[in-house]
């Protein structure tokens, strides 16, 4: 695992200044802190930082082929090297190395852009190649590694893995995208390609990027790969169990290659504690395993990881979290470089760190919810759907929209009084009610507490557009397929994606996701959905497949979640620092907010008529984004 970095002169062969080439690469050293090298040629600079996880003695990079005319700098692992390898010695490639990452090199000689096809794996990586002055980019399929880039206006392009190694550029231009910053409020986080900067991109997952030397302007991302949903297999459902164990099993086995310290994150949920009883069954010695825990009762599932650990004799760690552990708001302002509102980024950050006390490579569950139908959200939405599609649009915007309109925010009621969501929501298309159940601040929200010129510089942008172009892509009419789909789109990659991307790295730990895999991914898509949901039981044929494994309380108890609470937070010891983040003169300056909406918005939360704790965070880390931003610029 490591931090990439480059600038490339798009139309000349300029060259580059050595200091700045050497402060863009460090900016991200916690990716890397192993070993460091920059390359260099008229109108080129590649950079890396090295955490050594395989071939530790001969990896370095950046790396060449035997004449010094293709090169690269990735960012990952992948993970059938060892197959790709043998194919390409069988063609008349020779190696010098045992890494992963020459093997990329010789893929793209042999194949060129076609490679990205043949590999499986998490990756972002850029490859020089001198014979066509072409630099190509590539991401992999679930956007598991990231990767920015900026056209600067003197035409040198800039990329790394993290927005910083742009930012720190000094021909970086920070002007903020306001739809940016209207994705940012309805979402929690900033949804690629765009950046919180109007400059800065990222490559889109399972993309391709090709800068040809000369070329003008900016070219356009090409995707090489993307989810099918079939759904057609006829597979029965012992059949479906016994394979979708096997699958689990070879993804696994797949990602446990490395040449240090390995072990897994144990939530005790049902994916994690999946993946630690399949890794069990493949290792000789007993498992590494790290979980965090709460001393608030209502958020603490550890015990559910020691059941696991218990039955797998794990080696188990385990470090209990202060429920007010809420020290890091500046801390991830930096480390995300744009606002980003996941509170359980808190828990995710110190889960990474306690990690990497015992291990460099930690496997994760994370990706089962969106493959399986694990959320609740998922159930909820089939349910609406169904009221939708027994009524025409026009009906339903006639009759419910006024009722969403009317009916009160009640977050004090019992669940099933608090139907103004849920009327809102049928008035809508599928798209859009899906968008409206993912909104941190829903859209009449944001509109009450942006202000009016602000609103006016969006041109009429709203996030749910952004859904409906996703959606047109999705190629299916099946509930639970569309919105797994924009789940693949949208929150997996921007929400979930980054947040452990940016924690593993900030300890310099490479997370592994074994249930991202896209052979995995791509079998499950042919699956009915009827076995994925079914009886109102999420994730039905992976409880199912892993019953023999896993004690009954772990996979059929009520899904907790990584959680902190938010709400007590900041009506208790946050309460003062809410109030001068929110109402600084910062955010009241900044021209993007309604003062009285903002205040009206404190003072609901503080005196309980209204729970605002999701919006009331996206403002703090908004805040902190803005105060961090101008401290490094």
């Amino acid at each position: 695992m490591c931090g990439i970095s480059g600038l490339f002169d798009t139309q000349g062969r300029r060259s580059f200044d050595p200091t700045l080439a050497q402060r863009i690469n460090d900016v991200q050293a916690h990716r890397g802190p192993d070993e460091a090298d920059l390359y260099f040629e008229p109108g080129l600079m590649l950079g890396h930082r090295r955490l050594s996880v395989i071939d530790l003695a001969t990896g370095q990079q950046p790396l060449f082929n035997v004449d010094g005319t293709v090169g690269i700098v990735f960012n990952g692992e992948i993970y059938n090297f060892q197959s790709l390898r043998t194919e390409l010695e069988a063609l008349g490639h020779v190696f010098r190395t045992r890494s992963d990452t020459e093997v990329i090199v010789q893929a793209w000689m042999a194949w060129g852009p076609e490679c990205v096809h043949r590999l499986r794996g998490m990756f972002a990586f850029a490859i020089w190649d001198q014979k066509q002055q072409t630099l190509f980019m590539a991401r992999d399929r679930m956007g598991v590694k990231p990767l920015h880039y900026a056209l600067l206006p003197d035409g040198t392009l800039v990329f790394g893995s993290e927005l910083k190694v742009i930012t720190a550029h000094p021909g970086f231009e920070r002007q903020i995208d306001p739809q940016a910053v209207e994705d940012y409020f309805a979402l929690g986080y900033v949804p690629d390609p765009r950046c919180i900067y109007r400059q800065a991109h990222k490559l889109p997952p399972a993309h391709t990027l090709t800068w040809r030397r000369g070329q003008a302007g900016l070219p356009t991302p090409q995707p090489y790969w993307d989810v099918h949903f079939t759904l057609d297999n006829p597979i029965s459902l012992a059949d479906a169990e016994a394979e979708l164990r096997e699958r689990v099993r070879e993804s696994v086995r797949l990602r446990m290659i490395a040449d240090v310290p390995l072990g897994a994150f144990l939530s005790g949920g049902v994916d994690s504690s999946a993946v630690v009883a399949t890794m069990a069954g493949l290792s000789k010695l007993p498992v590494r395993t790290c979980a965090i825990g709460f001393d608030d009762p209502q958020f603490n599932e550890s015990a559910f990881a020691q059941m696991v650990a218990d039955r797998y004799h794990t080696d188990h760690r385990l470090e209990i979290v202060q429920s007010d552990d809420f020290d890091l708001i500046d801390t991830l302002a930096r480390l995300y470089d744009e606002p980003f509102a996941d509170s359980s980024a808190l828990p995710t950050y110190r889960v990474c760190q306690m990690a990497r006390k015992h291990v460099t490579v930690a496997l994760s569950g994370d990706g089962g919810d969106e493959s399986l139908g694990g959320y609740r959200r998922y159930r909820m939405h089939l349910g609406e759907e169904r009221a939708r599609q027994s009524l025409p649009l026009g009906v339903r915007q006639s009759v419910f929209g006024p009722l969403g309109r009317w009916y009160p925010k009640a977050d004090w009621a019992p669940r099933p009084l608090r139907a103004k969501t849920t009327f809102q929501a049928l008035a809508m298309d599928s798209a859009e009610a899906y968008q409206h159940s993912m909104s941190r601040l829903r859209t009449e929200q944001r509109r009450a507490l942006f202000s009016e010129a602000f609103q006016q510089s969006l041109g009429g942008y709203q996030t749910v557009d952004l859904f409906r172009q996703h959606a047109a892509k999705a190629n299916t009419d099946d509930p639970l397929a569309l919105i797994q789909y924009l789940d693949y789109k949208t929150w997996l990659v921007g929400d979930i994606n980054t947040k452990v991307d940016r924690a593993g790295m900030a300890h310099s730990l490479e997370v592994r996701e074994p249930l991202m895999d896209h052979e995995l991914i791509e079998w499950l898509a042919t699956l009915p959905s009827s076995l994925k949901i079914q009886g109102g039981e999420g994730k039905y044929v992976f409880k199912k497949a892993f019953e023999p494994l896993l004690p009954h309380d772990v996979l059929y108890r009520p899904k907790m979640g990584f959680s902190v609470p938010l709400a007590r937070w900041l009506r208790g010891p946050l309460a003062q620092r809410m109030s001068e983040s929110v109402l600084s003169d910062r955010m009241l300056d900044s021209g993007y907010f309604q003062r009285d909406a903002l205040e009206r918005m404190v003072q609901g939360h503080l005196k309980g008529q209204a729970d605002h704790s999701d919006a009331l965070w996206a403002l703090i880390m908004f805040d902190a984004f803005l105060r961090v931003s101008h401290q490094t610029a």
